[in-house]
């Protein structure tokens, strides 16, 4: 047991399954199976995380009806044909000394089901339209709800049979269990609505063919949003009295606690809460369950480090505290927390953008920190080590630069960081500036951390220039020079207070009174500035270049910031590119119609536009004999996750073949992002 964590690091015993530590790593959608089947790439994924020292994996929702499949790559335990697959998953996590549980799910009426690119027909117990996805369900037949429930006792029966610890049903997040258990939802007229008694009668007669189907020794456990938190949704009282009922009766063996609902905007924004949420907010709503309950209670809710997990156990709010993003960007937490190295774990900044971002877009999990996460077969963890050690000069303190020289590093190359201004960190020193989003310079303290365990040669207010790297004389040089905003052509720039986005979070120029943020790049910068100034008491108003505010964010984010907007009373203006400007008038074309959109009444223009590379030390390296090559920004401006992988995957493929010198005797390499 940790001493600095005592709770934490204390073992729990359900239903005779001893359970190492209070970390849990949640059920969430990975997009890593194969055909519907746990396969290669999502048992490494698991299996990273139980090496790392989690306590207990819950897998991800199986769907086990096929009314609720679609083409999407979720899990699927439809026969008995797939116990071998889940089977290989169970003996990976067995094999580290990690528990493993799985989950049962049916989306009901919160899904378009995709099928061949078209809508398919989705079931739910009534048809109550659905708010997220625009959905009027289609009602389910009594006999079907009766299969339903029969299919959940088989699909608990097959987890078993694959060696399972345990089984845990979803009545979270508006999902079908929920629904049936929403009045608001639920109008049914036969045994299955109507009455509290018959409205809960799905899920307690699926947890009843359940405990049937596995036999005494396996944990059988709940999944619930203790509040949905959206107008018609099930409250806080109900699913209380819920969470009571089948804890009296012995139907489940422990409580998953979260929040929200997948059936509306608002709601889901719980799922995954961004960083502008705070950390642990939903304990004390678990709490409320766990005073009233018998078994053990689980939470999650934005607990990304072991001390704010240590804080919720040690309140007594929760018995076990899911971190599942925690694990996503460092496996290793649980064990470096245990051996009293948290000062080396890499926290989660509550980004949002390549774990549940990805599944959103439909691509399979990662994170901008971590790029072997979801790539644990491609892109190990553990770097390959070099044929030969190099001198690298790496030129960029961003986050490209600063994953570069850690990556080199771990290679064994000896390696100089040299950054051109008094700083590490690059954009993200101005990221972490917009409102409510201060976690985001996280990402700059954990790559600080990796580069002074690795010993890096860090030099600030260093330039890189051709006359450095020929006084240095590396063996390769790691151009990691970032970009520039692009600039605009818009008439009349001269005439007008015109300022750059970048120039305002730097404190380089101030605005007038009365503001337009011309967002061209439809991300967090011109949504969080357009707070930020309506906050100071500005007058705002925010002229996106997109069909909506946010539109390349993670939606929940994008949600989230929507919700602020209006909050604020800013006024949005979608559809809009900006053509010129004249005195206190702005002057935009729509983007659809090529009509013009005329804002008066402007003292200052914010301009949120795009980055171009930064080239200037390419051209010049490409007159020295030294093998170069580019990554980050510098390449082509993206994101601090673009960087951070180019940080990873070009670095290594870029120093292993300067190490083996292949290709490299005519002359200087340039490698650019694939």
């Amino acid at each position: 047991m940790s001493c600095t964590f005592p709770h934490l690091f204390s073992s729990l015993d359900i239903r005779g399954h001893e359970i190492r530590n209070r970390i849990l790593s949640t059920g969430h959608q990975t997009y890593l199976a194969q055909r519907n089947l746990p396969g290669d790439d999502l048992i490494a994924y698991h299996e990273a995380r139980a090496r790392g020292g989690v306590g207990l994996i819950i897998s991800e929702a199986a769907r086990f009806h096929v009314s609720t499949v679609s083409e999407a790559p979720d899990l699927a335990l439809l026969s008995d044909d797939a116990i071998p697959h889940y089977a290989r998953l169970a003996t990976a996590v067995h094999r580290h000394g990690a528990k493993l549980f799985g989950q049962l799910s049916h989306s009901g009426r919160v899904t378009r089901r995709m099928m061949n690119g078209m809508r398919g027909v989705v079931f739910a117990p009534s048809s109550t339209p659905e708010n997220r996805f625009h959905v009027v369900p289609r009602e389910m037949p009594t006999e079907m709800v009766a299969e339903i429930i029969a299919s959940a006792a088989q699909g608990a029966r097959r987890y078993a049979e694959a060696g399972y610890d345990g089984v845990e049903l979803m009545a979270s997040h508006g999902l079908l269990f929920a629904q049936f258990l929403n009045p608001a939802v639920n109008r049914r007229e036969d045994i299955f609505g109507g009455s509290a008694e018959n409205r809960l009668r799905p899920l307690r007669e699926s947890l009843i063919g359940v405990r049937r189907a596995v036999g005494d020794g396996m944990v059988v456990g709940l999944r619930v949003s203790a509040d949905e938190a959206d107008e018609g949704g099930l409250d806080r009282e109900t699913v209380l009295g819920i969470c009571c009922q089948l804890s009296e009766e012995g139907l489940v063996d422990y409580i998953n606690t979260t929040l929200g609902t997948m059936a509306s905007l608002g709601g889901s924004i719980h799922v995954v809460p961004p960083m502008e949420i705070p950390p642990a907010y939903v304990a004390a709503k678990a709490a409320t369950i766990r005073a009233a309950v018998s078994v053990p209670v689980f939470v999650a809710g934005r607990i990304n480090q072991p001390q704010i997990a240590e804080g919720v156990l040690a309140a007594g709010e929760a018995d076990m505290c899911g971190m599942t993003r925690a694990l996503i960007v460092d496996p290793e937490m649980p064990r470096k927390a245990r051996e009293g190295h948290s000062d080396e774990i890499r926290a989660c900044i509550g980004c949002n953008q390549a774990c549940i971002g990805h599944f959103h877009a439909g691509n399979s999990i990662s994170c901008i920190q971590n790029p072997s996460t979801g790539r644990e077969l491609s892109l190990p963890a553990a770097a390959p080590v070099a044929q030969r050690s190099l001198k690298v000069l790496v030129a960029g303190g961003g986050p490209a630069g600063m994953k570069a020289a850690v990556t080199a590093a771990e290679m064994g190359h000896k390696v100089i960081l040299s950054e051109a201004s008094q700083r590490l960190g690059g954009q993200a020193l101005l990221a972490q500036l917009l409102p409510d989003r201060f976690e985001f310079g996280g990402l700059v303290t954990n790559l600080a951390t990796e580069l002074a365990l690795r010993q890096v040669d860090v030099r600030l207010n260093s330039r890189v220039t051709r006359v450095l790297v020929e006084t240095i004389a590396p063996d390769s040089v790691i151009v990691a020079t970032g970009s520039a905003p692009v600039g605009s052509e818009v008439e009349g720039l001269e005439g007008a207070h015109v300022v750059e986005a970048v120039d305002v979070l730097a404190g380089k120029a101030q605005p007038g009174a009365r503001v337009v943020v011309a967002d061209w790049r439809c991300d967090w910068i011109g949504i969080g500035l357009a707070v930020q100034l309506a906050r100071k008491g500005h007058h705002v108003r925010l002229v996106v270049n997109g069909i909506c505010a946010g539109q390349n964010l993670q939606q929940y984010v994008r949600d989230h910031w929507a919700g602020k907007l209006h909050e604020a009373g800013i006024e949005v203006i979608p559809y809009a590119r900006l053509f010129g400007v004249d005195g206190d008038t702005a002057y935009f074309l729509h983007g659809a119609s090529g009509q013009p959109i005329v804002v008066e009444g402007v003292d200052t223009v914010v301009l949120a536009s795009g980055n171009v590379p930064d080239t200037t030390l390419e051209r010049e390296l490409g007159e020295v004999d030294v093998p170069f090559v580019t990554i980050g920004d510098c390449t082509i401006a993206r994101s601090a996750e673009e960087a951070i992988y180019d940080g990873v995957a070009t670095t290594r493929a870029f120093l292993a073949e300067v190490a083996a010198d292949v290709g490299l005797s005519e002359g200087p390499s340039i490698m650019l992002h694939q």
